[in-house]
């Protein structure tokens, strides 16, 4: 009986071209749609206040703006440092970084310390090591930024594919074959890396090509952009879109986030291209605030930059796409972190064995849908360096060395420019015994930086922001 219904169907294929083509489209559609790809786009120190979707009015980001108008808009987004290395030590891990003492970023090996020790501590699994588990292939395209030494590389961590550099930075035009620190050579473990073009466009390139080579199986993707961060280089045809701008490093900072959002668009091109556009979680953020002083960007409406836990320094442009599952157009209002990325990924893939509660951040799927209640009143924390913060509801403390804590309501002072702090000593003496209790249960950092950042840092509390867009002219 089985032979016989086997013959009959493979004779109603062979004579029904109609069936034949239906029934391929309809098992196509069922494979891609059994899991979901996951891709993870991070830029690199660009401020808030950059984007078209965030309120700006000189640089022109179509293509973000659309992956922002199709799916939803965090507006109180966060990550969980203010600069590079640790954040990337979060949102790679799910675990807020000082938690496992990766409190500082990376860069020489500090007297006293070990340089084994220098980098995202061995013991933390990664989202590709997590995702190793479900059979997904794992690529890195760009920065690393979480160790130099070969235990730390990228390929140990849980990736298949790696093409990139592993240092915090990099020039956008060259890389030495000798070269050290922004002209390192490129490396890859699936290709010899061709010369750089523009580094924007390379990673760009890249990311589409493992799109391509990956599409019949479940992956992640990570983007891992340097733009905009320094050396400020932008291509002259960039630069001939932003002639009206004066100040020229804040006009090849408007050249160099076009260069960005462009390839965002060929990334997000590529995925449609596929056919895989409904069942790809894209996310889109930065990995903290815009250095204002260094390459001109604008986190306006927010007071601070990079470096500082002001909420210039760590409320970031944050997207999440998904058009089979999540609302278009939605505008979520609660607090997010990049720290949920991990276990909102997890989910998405199926993982049913990974305690959740092992995480900082929460999957966020749920809430997205509405299956679960909005996130409200969520607290967070944050320690780098000198700087500690602490924010509950509205309520947002910051404590450095040199003043008494600063308290602000968020809600009604997003710019943080009123410090409530003695106006309402209650609610700042609650703050700051609950961010003292949670700092003391917190290990030593396993690496420091050079001591001249703590004194840089602690300046850049004092500095003059732009809290408003600039006037086109």
């Amino acid at each position: 009986m089985k032979k016989y219904l086997s013959l009959c169907l493979l004779l109603l294929l062979s004579f029904s071209p109609l069936i034949s083509h239906a029934s391929t489209d309809s098992l196509v559609k069922q494979s891609k749609s059994t899991h979901y790809n996951l891709v993870l786009i991070v830029a690199d120190d660009l401020g808030y206040g950059d984007l078209g979707f965030t309120g700006s009015t000189q640089i022109k980001t179509p293509h973000i703006d659309q992956l922002a108008a199709d799916g939803v808009i965090f507006t109180q987004g966060y990550v969980s440092s203010a600069v590079c290395s640790p954040s990337r030590a979060g949102f790679i891990t799910g675990i807020n970084q000082v938690e496992f003492g990766h409190d500082n970023n990376l860069g020489g090996v500090e007297t006293g310390f070990d340089v084994e020790y220098n980098g995202m501590p061995l013991t933390q699994q990664t989202i590709a090591d997590h995702l190793n588990k479900f059979g997904y292939v794992n690529g890195l395209i760009g920065k690393w930024h979480l160790g130099k030494e070969p235990q730390f590389h990228p390929l140990k961590r849980g990736f298949d594919e790696f093409w990139g550099y592993t240092g915090g930075g990099h020039d956008y035009f060259e890389a030495l074959p000798n070269g050290k620190g922004y002209k390192e050579p490129l490396e890859s473990n699936f290709k010899t890396p061709d010369p750089i073009t523009y580094i924007t466009d390379d990673v760009g390139n890249e990311s589409v090509d493992f799109i391509t080579r990956h599409k019949d199986e479940p992956f992640f993707l990570f983007a891992a952009f340097n733009a905009p961060h320094t050396p400020m280089q932008a291509l002259e045809e960039d630069l001939a879109l932003y002639k009206n701008i004066e100040d020229k490093k804040r006009r090849t900072y408007a050249a160099m986030v076009h260069r960005l959002d462009l390839n965002v668009g060929k990334i997000m091109q590529s995925l449609k291209d596929q056919g895989l556009s409904e069942n790809t979680l894209v996310v889109f953020f930065s990995d903290n605030g815009g250095p204002t002083d260094s390459n001109a960007s604008i986190n306006a409406p927010y007071r601070g930059q990079k470096g500082v836990l002001l909420e210039g320094g760590i409320h970031v442009p944050f997207v999440m796409n998904l058009p089979g599952l999540l609302p278009k157009g939605m505008i979520y209002e609660e607090q997010v972190t990049s720290l949920d990325v991990v276990p909102t990924f997890l989910a998405l893939a199926g993982d049913t064995k990974t305690p959740m509660d092992m995480f900082t951040g929460i999957d966020l799927i749920p809430h997205l849908t509405g299956k679960t209640a909005p996130l409200a009143n969520r607290e967070m924390t944050w320690r780098f360096t000198i700087s500690k913060a602490i924010r509950e509801g509205d309520w947002k403390l910051v404590s450095i060395p040199d003043r008494l804590p600063m308290l602000y309501n968020l809600a009604e002072d997003p710019s943080e420019e009123k410090d409530l702090a003695l106006k309402n000593i209650d609610k700042t003496t609650y703050l700051l015994k609950k961010l003292g209790t949670w700092d003391v249960n917190l290990p030593h950092p396993v690496f420091l930086e050079g001591a001249v950042w703590k004194k840089r840092q602690l300046g850049l509390y004092d500095h003059a922001y732009q809290l408003r867009q600039p006037e086109v002219k």
